[in-house]
C-alpha cells in the first residue's frame, strides 16, 4: 500500500494512489454547523430500520440501524438532496444511491467487507460522508503483507474510495471500548438499476 500522505490544492489528503486504487480524505467538505444541522435532521427524521443476518451459523442483530434512498425518489429528504449536490459537485460522479447507517454508540459497528462490485457501475467511486461523532475506519489489504490504514472520520469529512480499491482492500468500523455518541454515515454510490446498499 503506497500512502502518499499528500494534500491537493483543495485540502484533500491523498491516502492511497497506486495500481490498487485511490483513497482520499476531504476533512471539511461540510462545515461544522451544517454538519450538525444535517445530523439532527437525519437522526430525528429518518425512519431507521433494524435488521438480522446470519453470522457463524446463527442469526444475529445487525449492529447498527439503516436506511436507503435512490436519488430520484420523490420522497428524498431535503437534507439528502443538499448533501447529494455537495458530493456530486466535489467528486464529479453521478451518484444515484444513498445508503445511510446510524451507529448509535460504541457498540455499533460494521465488520470488514468490501462493496459488492456487481452492484456498482464499473469505474465509479464510493464516497462516505460522516456526520456526528468521530469514528475510525479501518482499511486493510486483502493480501499479505495486509497493510492497514486507520482513518478518523470527523463530522463533515468525506472519504473517497475508487472502484478498484474494493478488489484489494476491506474496510470496517470496529466496536470500541470508550463511550462515544452517535454517528451517521452517508454512502454515495452509482448503482445498477434496482440495486441498494447500506454499509460503511
Amino acid at each position: 500500500m503506497k500512502q502518499a500522505g499528500l494534500f491537493d490544492a483543495g485540502g484533500t489528503r491523498i491516502l492511497l494512489d497506486d495500481v490498487s486504487g485511490k483513497i482520499t480524505l476531504t476533512p471539511d467538505l461540510i462545515d461544522a454547523q451544517t454538519a450538525a444541522q444535517w445530523f439532527r435532521a437525519l437522526h430525528d427524521g429518518i425512519v431507521w430500520k433494524s435488521g438480522r443476518r446470519v453470522m457463524y451459523e446463527r442469526e444475529v442483530d445487525v449492529p447498527r440501524l439503516r436506511a436507503h434512498f435512490r436519488t430520484d425518489d420523490p420522497a428524498l429528504p431535503d437534507v439528502l438532496q443538499q448533501a447529494l449536490g455537495r458530493v456530486r459537485a466535489a467528486f464529479g460522479a453521478p451518484f444515484d444511491s444513498i445508503g445511510l447507517n446510524l451507529y448509535r454508540d460504541q457498540h455499533d459497528s460494521v465488520a470488514p467487507h468490501n462493496d459488492k462490485l456487481a452492484d456498482i457501475i464499473r469505474g465509479q467511486p464510493i464516497v462516505l460522508l460522516s456526520l456526528g461523532a468521530t469514528r475510525t475506519l479501518t482499511i486493510r489489504g486483502k493480501q499479505p503483507p495486509r497493510h492497514v490504514l486507520r482513518v478518523d472520520l470527523d463530522a463533515g469529512s468525506a472519504l473517497l474510495m475508487s472502484w478498484e480499491t474494493q478488489l484489494h482492500y476491506d474496510h470496517a468500523i470496529l466496536k470500541q471500548r470508550a463511550p462515544i455518541g452517535p454517528r451517521i454515515s452517508l454512502a454515495f454510490r452509482v448503482r445498477e438499476a434496482g440495486k441498494t446498499g447500506d454499509v460503511s
